[in-house]
């Protein structure tokens, strides 16, 4: 009978490696073809490949492929520094805060509220450097705070459970923050006042055409992910979270608060957070209930794609993602004739994701975790 069970056994497994690999070979199919019929555009767009399948097909120019690699990066730092906070709180508790998107998003609707009162006395306008580092520092407050509150009342009663409960209790404050939001504004998007007419303006940097604003966001991107490194390998508070990470018993033991190095992650996180809400509300000018949701799934996608629990790889992860979904849809699927590819951005962002499972399941840097949770 055990013998039976073996071979049942064994042949399953050969069916769902027979069935991946199948997956793997059109996905890398896929891709090889687009990209030489991409080549292919480029070299004649009249070429008799583009003409069947896409015979209103143009090649790109060199200036609109720097625009897709600069605006893939303006996107792809946001979804990293968000993705931050997913694999700090798992390196830590080993867990994934699906409530962390909405952390994210009520910082953009701090830097709303800010902003629009800052625009009602002039100020935006006439000093608009002063009211962004105070609009920064408001909204990574609000957005560490809403962290820290949400470890300390969701979480940390549940730290000693199976690891599915905190994950669903992390579901249900994330419907908790978007209804709270809701009632409190509404369903309708709100916008973000005017920026300054600078920010608008084009700048040349190495032969890149790039907006004001998207060289703010790449900027203040540096400069957090710059502090953040500090922080962790540098201060005594960034040694104590990485020893709690890599053992939080014997952590303890050493005599590290672990409590406290908990909620300095969720409040570091949630800080990332915040700048990357204000980052984004003054990128997209735009903000509704359902802020959060999207960018925090393809945060959590970019933290999987580089590693999960590493934090070089969550922003790695992210600008991959981003990147991918600027250029691949006009790269990859556009040469190949699928209408509407610029809708198809988000299918593209998931579509990395399995590459990389399928690929490298533990991401492209390698997962970092506790000792606890390695096998």
């Amino acid at each position: 009978m055990t013998a039976v069970q073996e071979r049942k056994s064994i042949s399953r497994v050969s069916l769902v490696d027979r069935f991946l690999t199948v997956i793997k070979t059109l996905l890398v199919s896929l891709v090889v073809v687009g990209v030489v019929a991409f080549i292919a555009q480029q070299i004649d767009p009249s070429n008799a490949f583009a003409q069947w399948r896409n015979p209103g097909a143009r090649a790109l120019t060199a200036d609109q492929f720097k625009g897709l690699v600069i605006s893939g990066l303006s996107q792809g730092v946001l979804y990293g520094l968000i993705a931050l906070g997913y694999s700090m709180v798992y390196g830590v508790l080993g867990f994934i805060n699906f409530a962390h998107g909405e952390v994210f998003m009520v910082s953009v609707y701090t830097g709303y509220i800010a902003s629009h009162k800052f625009a009602a006395n002039g100020m935006w306008e006439s000093n608009f450097l002063l009211c962004l580092v105070i609009v920064l520092v408001l909204a990574t407050t609000v957005a560490t705070a809403t962290a820290i509150l949400m470890e300390r009342i969701a979480y940390r009663p549940l730290r000693n459970s199976p690891r599915l409960i905190p994950l669903i209790t992390s579901i249900g404050v994330s419907f908790f923050l978007q209804n709270a939001v809701l009632g409190f504004f509404g369903p309708s998007t709100r916008s973000y006042p005017q920026l300054p007419e600078w920010l608008s303006k084009q700048y040349s940097i190495l032969t890149f055409e790039i907006s004001g604003t998207k060289l703010m966001v790449l900027v203040v991107t540096v400069v957090s992910m710059a502090g953040l490194w500090y922080l962790v390998e540098r201060t005594k508070t960034g040694k104590a979270m990485r020893a709690v990470a890599e053992d939080k018993e014997i952590a303890s033991l050493m005599g590290i608060n672990v409590n406290r190095i908990i909620v300095t992650t969720f409040g570091v996180g949630g800080a990332m957070a915040g700048v990357a809400g204000i980052m984004f509300g003054l990128l997209f000018r735009a903000v509704h209930p359902m802020t959060g949701f999207l960018p925090g799934i393809k945060a959590f996608t970019a933290a999987v794609v580089g590693g999960i629990g590493n934090l070089g790889g969550a922003m790695t992860g992210g600008i991959a993602l981003g990147s991918a979904e600027s250029i691949a849809p006009m790269m990859i699927l556009e040469p190949l004739g699928v209408p509407g590819v610029t809708q198809l951005k988000d299918a593209v962002a998931f579509t990395v994701l399995v590459m990389v499972l399928l690929f490298k399941p533990s991401g492209l840097f390698g997962e970092q975790l506790s000792t606890e949770d390695r096998p």
